[in-house]
């Protein structure tokens, strides 16, 4: 919206031609949702503590987070507010790759915020049944890549690229591209949920890789740098960076009230979200398997309870004390911070290689 706004008053006053620039944008869109989640912030929890939408804690988990039980939850709206504001005030509203990107982020948000609701409104200990959240997250993912391929105007939208080589692209033809997207999205969105355990666990690594994501849609929207860094080239994903540093400001708002002790829980209204936009923003820029990199956090959270779950049907016995592997940790005698800090040491130093993919070739 102020992008349409500069637009129209650079034509009589030549100053406001600076807002055509890509990167101030994105500053100003980390610095709006990062400003609205502080303004905010406070009001919402206030309000969640005056309904009595609390956290509910397991029986067998870790005896430390007793004291969690009734914490507010549900502050992943904080950050959808916040990161929507953000990309619709500074993004380009006539770039496709914008709005696919928000719709589907809201899409997994509202799945999210069902889950929430039955759990911590209307009390259902259940939330929303395990096959129905994951009916709805497929057809969302399907549809949102269904799209992308119908939309897709050069080769190099639906190939799939192998990080550390110039030239190895895949091309994925319909049924590869559709099936790769579903499960980028539904796989990424459920690994943010599992990670979602501990004050502030979930949210860094999502702002580290969100934040990284942002370089590599700048980077591959640019015909220039794209052709020298041997990246794909589709135009107009540029302007996705817009999007990744709403992400960030909003991440990084809510960390400050999520931060242990935690004031707030982001709950699934937040993190299928958030794992649902890194999985959007990878496809669309064609980095999934960078994402697989970066996310690796997500993707240790995600393998613990496969296995656990898988070693306990199979032979009745279990890998880790609890899965996810965080509560393992925990259970091991670690404190808190220390798992929290620890994945996000693991997390920069994930993003950093992933990174280098841009120049390893």
């Amino acid at each position: 919206m102020l992008h349409y706004l500069a637009q129209q008053l650079a034509e009589r006053i030549s100053g406001f031609n600076v807002f055509s620039y890509l990167t101030l944008r994105a500053i100003l869109a980390a610095l709006t949702s990062l400003v609205l989640s502080f303004v905010v912030g406070p009001w919402m929890i206030r309000k969640f503590t005056q309904r009595q939408i609390g956290q509910q804690v397991r029986s067998d988990g870790p005896q430390s987070h007793l004291v969690k039980k009734g914490t507010p939850t549900m502050g992943g709206a904080l950050i959808l507010v916040a990161i929507v504001s953000g990309t619709l005030l500074w993004a380009d509203l006539q770039n496709r790759f914008v709005w696919i990107t928000l719709l589907v982020t809201l899409a997994f948000g509202l799945i999210g915020f069902l889950d929430d609701y039955l759990k911590l409104v209307v009390g259902n200990s259940r939330g929303l049944i395990a096959r129905y959240k994951y009916s709805l997250q497929s057809i969302v993912a399907l549809v949102a890549a269904f799209v992308l391929f119908e939309m897709h105007k050069v080769p190099a939208e639906i190939a799939l690229y192998v990080p550390f080589f110039k030239s190895v692209a895949v091309p994925l033809g319909a049924t590869g591209f559709i099936v790769l997207t579903y499960f980028v999205l539904v796989g990424s969105s459920n690994g943010v949920n599992l990670t979602d355990g501990l004050d502030g666990l979930a949210i860094m690594p999502a702002v580290l890789v969100g934040g990284a994501l942002g370089v590599f849609a700048y980077l591959t929207g640019n015909a220039v740098f794209s052709n020298y860094l041997g990246i794909p080239f589709v135009l107009g994903t540029g302007e996705l960076l817009v999007f990744c540093a709403s992400l960030v400001g909003a991440g990084l708002g809510f960390l400050w009230f999520n931060t242990y002790p935690a004031q707030v829980f982001m709950g699934d209204i937040g993190a299928l979200a958030l794992g649902a936009a890194l999985g959007v923003v990878a496809v669309i820029v064609r980095q999934e398997i960078v994402l697989f990199i970066m996310g690796g956090v997500f993707v240790m959270e995600t393998l613990s309870v496969v296995i656990q779950v898988g070693s306990f049907k199979l032979r009745g016995k279990r890998i880790f004390r609890m899965a996810p592997i965080h509560h393992h940790f925990e259970l091991k005698g670690w404190a808190e911070p220390k798992v929290i800090v620890r994945f996000w040491i693991i997390t920069v130093i994930l993003v950093l290689v992933g990174l280098a993919t841009l120049k390893i070739r």
